[in-house]
């Protein structure tokens, strides 16, 4: 599969089976995010893998729609130091959350991004220290249903590249 096939299919996974992901392929979606690029080389994140069933189901329930990382064979918070006092964190982890999410998707492992709303309670639970903090853990797993990894897109799925682009100026179109 290449880069461009993988943006084109990929698709948010909630629901898994209980297949486990082995220690190796583990490792091959960590590394994804720790080389994906961050501002001036920073790399000012830390992952934290989870795959305990009870630290998934606890995590679960730090955010308003992060039931999905209960069923994950694994999950990842993405740490950041202080959002608040340096934005370029945020956009940093996103990077490392989409490299992480294409290298699953080329093995067959689905994944979906969860807001975590309660960070101090995420906090507790993951025992990180104080100067770092956790907005969004991605969750990881082999799709209950496997039609998913080739399922076409949904009409209307998104929006057409004209709808979203203005060349040079605000209201240029193509």
């Amino acid at each position: 599969m290449n880069v461009a096939e993988a943006i084109r299919t990929k698709r948010a996974v909630r629901k898994f089976s209980e297949q486990l992901i082995d220690d190796d392929t583990a490792r091959v979606i960590l590394n994804a995010g720790r080389r994906s690029q961050s501002s001036k080389n920073t790399q000012a994140w830390q992952f934290v893998a989870i795959r305990d069933r009870e630290t998934l189901l606890a995590l679960s329930t730090c955010g308003e729609w992060a039931g999905h990382l209960a069923g994950a064979a694994m999950a990842v918070a993405i740490l950041t130091p202080d959002p608040a006092e340096k934005f370029q964190t945020l956009f940093d982890a996103g990077q490392a959350a989409a490299f992480m999410q294409l290298a699953a998707w080329e093995v067959g492992i689905g994944s979906c991004p969860a807001s975590i709303y309660q960070a101090e309670k995420a906090r507790q639970i993951l025992g990180f220290p104080a100067e770092w903090h956790l907005r969004v853990a991605l969750s990881f797993g082999y799709p209950l249903e496997s039609e998913v990894l080739s399922a076409p897109a949904k009409k209307g799925g998104r929006r057409e590249l004209d709808e979203v682009t203005h060349w040079n100026q605000w209201g240029r179109r193509a």
